[in-house]
């Protein structure tokens, strides 16, 4: 992986360990919380394309996606994640692919906060 992709890549991984620390309920599994090293290849190129995808949707929009709700915000984070998934993953087990409505409270946060520190990123460029 490319250091411009990496770069993406830990960001979002990085967001992703500080939200499961925020909002998971007790001892989160280790695979949540593994460092950048530690996390599988395919999983790494999942993040960046997501980060990618968001930072797009942000430039695209012109920053108005700041008026977006978190839910929205976080809802987009999880369905560009869901097509990764699929992309990654052959058979998927079902809560890999949950819809938003099914995704326990702590994701959904989890994935705001994503989206909104890549858009955090953005404006400091």
């Amino acid at each position: 992986m490319s250091t411009q992709t990496e770069e993406p890549g830990r960001i979002f991984r990085e967001a992703w360990i500080a939200g499961v620390h925020k909002y998971y309920p007790g001892e989160p599994k280790p695979g949540y919380v593994a460092s950048w090293d530690q996390t599988p290849d395919w999983e790494r190129q999942a993040a960046a394309t997501v980060y990618q995808q968001v930072s797009d949707f942000i430039k695209v929009s012109d920053g108005n996606t700041a008026k977006l709700t978190r839910e929205q915000k976080g809802r987009f984070v999880a369905l560009c994640w869901i097509a990764q998934i699929h992309k990654h993953i052959a058979e998927p087990k079902p809560a890999y692919v949950a819809d938003w409505d099914d995704l326990p409270e702590w994701q959904q946060q989890t994935d705001a906060d994503i989206f909104e520190r890549i858009e955090l990123e953005g404006s400091r460029d």
